[in-house]
């Protein structure tokens, strides 16, 4: 009768701990996740410089959270990491101006980024001396 009652204390004190652990993880998602279903987050700030690894800041109602985020280095800074574009073929080159040009149509806009629908951008033109460079490649191949 002895060897019951000691398994049943047992059984007990087991239980008592498994239920008690359990309060523990919900607690810590209480603590650590957040309730808050609208979060408003601001851009991409790099640490040092204008590129690189940075924080994101968001906050929702009293709430705020900083996120862990990078910003290419060869990124184009007029219109920002968080707007992605899908972008048209390059056009011809304006004799006048030196640049070639092409649209992009907003495809996507990450953390609530306030973007641009339709953008424009323009590189130089490239010199047509390719031929030269190419050469230059295929001798070192040896």
């Amino acid at each position: 009768m002895q060897v019951r009652g000691l398994f049943l204390l047992l059984v007990l004190i087991l239980l008592a701990a498994a239920s008690e652990a359990g309060k523990n993880k919900k607690d810590k998602v209480k603590k650590n996740g957040s309730d808050c279903e609208d979060w408003r987050w601001g851009p991409c700030t790099p640490n040092s410089k204008d590129c690189g690894v940075g924080y994101r800041e968001g906050t929702c109602k009293e709430e705020t959270k900083r996120l862990k985020c990078k910003i290419p280095c060869n990124w184009k800074k007029e219109f920002g990491a968080d707007c992605k574009y899908k972008f048209e073929s390059w056009g011809g080159c304006d004799a006048a101006t030196g640049l070639k040009a092409r649209s992009g149509t907003l495809k996507k806009a990450l953390y609530n980024a306030e973007c641009q629908e339709t953008i424009q951008v323009t590189k130089p033109c490239s010199p047509k001396t390719k031929s030269k460079s190419k050469a230059r490649k295929g001798k070192g191949k040896d």
